[in-house]
């Protein structure tokens, strides 16, 4: 099964009334408790938390077509934002003023027998000032492949399109497409498998991997087999985030049974195609937790004071998942606005606020909005 069937682009649940969120975990006869132990893989009491819920959500920004990333600019209250159908490129302010500074050159977003793809994930240079540094990255896919390519942002357009990691294929919504900068300064790359399951158990092939690279497409140094990977066996992952401990959060569309957090770690195997889920196999490192279809199809996640906040697409709902203090264990996934907002996708943490912007998917053309969530 496709995730592009999965993820039921075309849902008449589209424009379905609001629910809250403890009657859409007790529907079809499930008590809470029943659908929390049925959708986590290592369940642990839930631990005495360093972050509050999400309270008061404002739809800050309207207009919009599929919004896939948004990533803050460094030292300023405004983000960049990729629309993955249009490949348009917006700076989107604190106050919700929306102004367009570009687009990504050659991205091919359809036909579906292509590929599903577009413009995806966006991550501005960590260092970025628009003076000295104008470094801004895109994952998007052409009529061939998906590529990281590097272009100038000096605050107001987009310049100097240059590719610097091509050759990852693009496959269905195998994709992947996530890009950030973590706390060592080099920039990770989540892609997909490309609709060829065996090419994430191959360390030749930069599908179905997490990358590890430098600001030039480059190997960045210390990666555990020399080369782009710095983990393998990857389905579909699509978010990538570190806690207050510096370490790597991801999540991962699974095939049919299973969708996954997991903890990432240099050089691990997170089992796909042999493992979808739980995972037993000798040299293969299981999920955190797990979502099923119904309510997951996990696209990507955020940190804030130690909880996880993950966004979903068929689900339709945003995960809190606290981080059990500073070990490895995860506690009692909650469920957020449950078929209040629709699919949902792009979502960061505001910097220097317990707060996140999220943005719908894949609403109809100009019905997606960036939402504000306080974390309270």
């Amino acid at each position: 099964m496709t995730d592009s069937r999965r993820s039921l682009r075309h849902s008449s649940r589209f424009g379905i009334a609001a629910v809250a969120a403890a009657a859409a975990l007790l529907a079809g006869g499930l008590s809470q408790s029943a659908l929390a132990a049925a959708e986590s893989y290592t369940p642990v009491a839930a631990p005495a938390s360093d972050g509050g819920e999400p309270k008061g959500v404002t739809a800050f920004s309207t207009g919009w077509q599929t919004p896939w990333g948004i990533s803050f600019l460094p030292g300023r209250d405004s983000a960049l934002v990729t629309e993955r159908l249009s490949t348009q490129v917006y700076r989107l302010d604190s106050d919700g003023t929306r102004e367009w500074v570009g687009e990504v050159p050659g991205t091919v977003p359809e036909p579906y027998e292509e590929g599903a793809g577009g413009l995806l994930g966006v991550a501005p240079s960590p260092t970025w000032d628009g003076d000295k540094d104008k470094q801004v990255f895109f994952v998007h896919t052409t009529a061939t492949e998906t590529r990281v390519a590097r272009m100038d942002y000096d605050g107001t357009s987009l310049s100097n399109y240059t590719p610097i990691l091509t050759g990852i294929r693009r496959g269905g919504d195998h994709n992947g497409g996530r890009i950030a900068f973590g706390p060592d300064g080099y920039l990770y790359v989540a892609t997909g498998d490309g609709l060829q399951p065996k090419l994430a158990q191959d360390k030749n092939s930069i599908n179905g991997k997490i990358l590890r690279i430098t600001k030039t497409g480059a190997p960045a140094p210390g990666n555990p087999f020399g080369n782009h990977i710095y983990s393998y066996g990857h389905r579909n992952p699509q978010g990538l985030a570190w806690d207050r401990k510096g370490r790597l959060w991801s999540v991962e569309i699974g095939n049919q049974t299973h969708d996954e957090l997991n903890l990432i770690k240099p050089g691990a195997n997170y089992g796909w195609p042999t493992c979808e889920g739980s995972c037993d196999t000798k040299g293969m490192t299981g999920p955190k937790t797990t979502f099923t279809p119904e309510t997951g199809v996990p696209a990507q996640l955020a940190v804030v004071r130690n909880v996880i906040y993950v966004s979903s697409l068929r689900g339709q709902r945003l995960w809190r998942i606290p981080i059990d203090g500073d070990s490895e264990r995860v506690g009692t996934k909650t469920a957020f606005y449950s078929g209040d907002y629709g699919r949902l996708r792009a979502i960061a943490k505001v910097p220097g606020a317990d707060e996140l912007w999220l943005g719908t998917s894949d609403l109809g053309y100009g019905k997606d909005k960036v939402l504000r969530v306080p974390i309270k």
